[in-house]
């Protein structure tokens, strides 16, 4: 299998991506944490550099590690030096990369035995993989035998879509599902009422009578890339009744559904919503740049992961107090939210695998909840949500995210990992993306053409067709 994959990745590798690698390597190589992806991420460039201030021992040693360029990845980059270095002596070297740039760049340098990096973030879709083809080194001793990591206070569903045959290969970072965020008060002057678990058609009807010249009635998920624009569609394909694959009987992949009515119905009404009533400049917008849009006031709902709710009700957020929540829309399924989590691992090369444990209990553990929430500008209803037990029994985060806990909670349990669809499909449990290898490749390929779509320089039937011959070709 190790073979197959690794003649998969080369495939998806464009210029862009060998030019980051070449950056990413010798930043690493230097110490430094300067390969950034840019953009409209903001990346915490020095904050690995300071950790002298807090008077940690020089001899700790130092580890380069390798994270997504999303808020509460760059607020732990922030806090690292005072609160994990002065203590340890160890200096972390981040580069934060924009997520489609970080899953390409850790896939191909792992996958190659490379050993740039002692620590990796990664989610549900690489960890069981990457741990079946010896990529990754085990966790579990290490968990078992710190008993301040606390491993059994980890939520249940992550531990195990982190596991591989019983065994921990990922610490989950921060944990999410799926689910509809709005402002409430919008909708309240348009004269509208949410449901609590909307379909997508009552969705795009309130989009339409919030939608505005100043405010969007949506923001949704555009930006090629399989974790990207990837996601957000096929949580909306599943429960319209569309898959990417047919499953044959040993679970493998069989015949590309991509041009059937089911699909092109999903896609055509992701579209159709995004391109009347969605953001600005569709076609380039994923997670951060809905949430930009959100809180400025330019959007008036948004479909994403439900890690945004803590960032809209922080106490430096803009639009604090005037959000409500909502489950993940679904048109022929009871259930549509997704199941992911940011979590940090160990590449089986990793020169100090001792220290880099060190790390990632701090990064992962009880200790780095009251940290981050004791210590953030957005307060404890911005620490990193859905992984343990115990945070939702603290009395603080209880108050500040009261608006949202329950609700992540319940969309994090219900996300319909076994089932997301109404017909079986190949490769191991997801939601949001096919379980097998090639997925990576073909998602990726076939967003492109759907973002195109979005942008308005592909044709709908073009895009199809296209995507369709992709998806084949993949097939066993």
């Amino acid at each position: 299998m190790m073979s197959r994959n690794v003649l998969l990745l080369n495939r998806t590798w464009r210029v862009i991506a060998l030019f980051a690698v070449l950056v990413l390597l010798a930043a690493a190589c230097s110490g430094t944490d300067d390969a950034d992806s840019g953009g409209d991420d903001t990346a915490a460039d020095d904050t690995a550099d300071d950790s002298g201030d807090g008077g940690g021992d020089a001899d700790g040693g130092s580890l380069n590690v390798a994270i997504v360029g999303n808020p509460q990845m760059e607020d732990i980059a922030s806090l690292t030096p005072e609160f994990f270095t002065a203590d340890t002596g160890i200096e972390v070297n981040y580069t934060i990369l924009e997520e489609q740039t970080l899953r390409e760049i850790v896939t191909r340098e792992t996958g190659a035995g490379g050993e740039s990096f002692d620590v990796i973030m990664i989610g549900l879709y690489e960890t069981p993989q990457f741990a079946e083809n010896g990529w990754l080194l085990s966790l579990e001793d290490y968990a078992q035998g710190d008993a301040d990591y606390m491993v059994d206070d980890l939520i249940g569903a992550v531990r195990t879509g982190l596991s591989y045959e019983d065994e921990l290969y990922a610490a989950p970072f921060y944990a999410e599902s799926s689910f509809l965020m709005y402002r409430e008060d919008l909708v309240e002057a348009a004269g509208m009422e949410m449901p609590a678990a909307p379909t997508w058609q009552e969705v795009a009807e309130i989009a339409a009578a919030l939608d505005s010249e100043d405010t969007a009635g949506i923001c949704l998920r555009g930006k090629p890339g399989w974790g990207d624009l990837g996601a957000a569609f096929t949580t909306v394909l599943n429960t319209f009744g569309g898959t990417w694959w047919a499953a044959n009987d040993d679970g493998s992949i069989g015949e590309a559904q991509v041009d059937t009515p089911e699909f092109r119905e999903a896609l055509q009404f992701y579209v159709d919503l995004v391109t009347s009533v969605g953001e600005d400049d569709a076609a380039n917008s994923s997670f951060n740049e809905c949430l930009t849009q959100y809180q400025n006031g330019q959007v008036a709902m948004w479909y994403d992961a439900t890690v945004a709710a803590g960032l809209l009700e922080a106490d430096d957020s803009a639009v604090q107090g005037q959000n409500n929540f909502a489950q993940a829309p679904v048109v022929e399924t009871d259930n549509a939210g997704w199941l992911w989590a940011w979590s940090l691992a160990i590449p089986q090369n990793a020169a100090n695998p001792d220290l880099a444990w060190e790390y990632i209990s701090w990064a992962t553990g009880p200790e780095y909840l009251r940290t981050a929430g004791e210590n953030l500008p957005g307060g404890w209803a911005a620490v990193p949500p859905g992984t343990r037990v115990s945070l939702y029994e603290t009395e603080e985060y209880q108050e500040a995210a009261g608006a949202f806990a329950e609700q992540t909670l319940t969309a994090i349990e219900s996300a319909p990992i076994d089932m997301p669809g109404t017909t079986p499909r190949p490769g191991l449990p997801a939601v949001q993306f096919v379980g097998v290898p090639e997925f990576q490749d073909v998602g990726t390929r076939c967003t492109e053409q759907f973002s195109a779509v979005i942008a308005g320089s592909v044709d709908f039937d073009d895009a199809i067709e296209a995507c369709q011959e992709i998806a084949a070709s993949a097939s066993s």
